[in-house]
């Protein structure tokens, strides 16, 4: 009995494993090489005005390589490193509990108002958005608009950037020179004075700055922004960054619970959204709604029941004695019997 118990567990730790690795690689792919590098835009390029090419503007792991040329299979025509000051990195994009906590995103940045004096290492930069704005084909920004969510999430917005001078070490909060305009993604906070529509189905954590991002998201950003030289003051910022890190058996068990009932749904969801996403890679409403459905109802399930069981799958924690562990482990066990 204990060898067919020994053998079933093993089973269970397999199938866990194998639909983490399915759910991560819908983010992005391992790429055994990386590709030639991405020329420079030049200043005539920014300033003609054509519908042949759009500029984008990438702030997370779009930076790297390994996700915007591997994964996603853009093609960039040229890169220049920016600065935007009219907006701020955060990391409030609710994912998935225990597996990809959070991810990036930005907000409308106040220039005039003081810098908060945040304890979170990943609210302590106040310089404005660091990123790389790249030039693709119309195709390409179809793509990128499908695998961000199809508009469900992120908005479509403008904004002026800078160009970041080659072999910048640091960043001047207020950059000189003429701006040009570049797409961007961003989801909303609730109370924005921009007044972008974006659909119903966003979910809103308690504490937007409290989740922290896993180790491979943050890897993604970090090898993307030393791919492109991205200022030594910047990279210092993103090295120090923390990761999520799960340190407890407990955090173990509300992991393999994601997996076991929502990683499949979420699957889902990436599938049907290739499938019906538009010419500009957006998804229908009721698709929207379905998907912000779901991810609500995984998030309200880790809120009431995995979170209490099973210890935190937003931020680090430490290690808690076996008795504790084991006590709430044998509740939680109970109470997935009865869902």
């Amino acid at each position: 009995m204990a060898s067919q118990h020994s053998s079933s567990s093993i089973r269970r730790g397999e199938h866990a494993t194998c639909a983490i690795q399915k759910l991560r690689l819908l983010q992005t792919s391992h790429s055994s090489s990386l590709p030639a590098p991405i020329p420079r835009t030049t200043r005539e390029r920014l300033e003609s005005t054509s519908s042949e090419t759009i500029l984008y503007l990438a702030y997370g792991s779009n930076l790297s390589a390994e996700t915007f040329k591997g994964a996603r299979g853009i093609q960039p025509l040229s890169a220049v490193n920016v600065h935007v000051p009219s907006l701020d990195l955060t990391f409030d994009l609710a994912g998935v509990p225990y597996l990809e906590p959070c991810f990036a995103n930005t907000r409308w940045r106040d220039q005039d108002a003081p810098p908060n004096s945040s304890d979170y290492h990943k609210n302590r930069w106040h310089k404005g958005l660091i990123g790389v704005v790249y030039e693709v084909t119309p195709e390409d920004y179809r793509t990128i608009i499908a695998t961000e969510g199809g508009g469900a999430s992120y908005q479509d917005v403008v904004v002026p950037c800078y160009s970041i001078p080659e072999g910048s070490k640091s960043v001047d909060p207020t950059p000189s020179g003429a701006p040009f305009k570049a797409h961007t993604l961003l989801q909303p906070e609730e109370d924005d004075s921009k007044e972008i529509r974006t659909r119903e189905s966003r979910v809103h954590r308690p504490d937007p700055s409290y989740a922290q991002a896993s180790f491979r998201y943050l890897k993604l950003i970090t090898d993307g922004a030393e791919e492109h030289s991205l200022p030594d003051e910047y990279l210092h910022y993103l090295h120090n960054l923390r990761p999520y890190t799960i340190t407890t058996k407990r955090q173990r068990l509300g992991q393999a619970s994601i997996v076991a009932v929502w990683a499949p749904l979420i699957l889902a969801l990436f599938g049907l959204s290739k499938l019906f996403a538009d010419e500009e890679g957006h998804i229908p409403a009721w698709l929207a709604t379905i998907m912000g459905t779901i991810f609500k109802l995984m998030w309200a399930d880790y809120d009431m029941i995995l979170k209490p069981a099973f210890g935190d799958g937003e931020r680090t924690m430490k290690e808690e004695d076996d008795e504790e562990m084991c006590g709430r482990a044998k509740w939680c066990e109970k109470s997935m019997r009865l869902r």
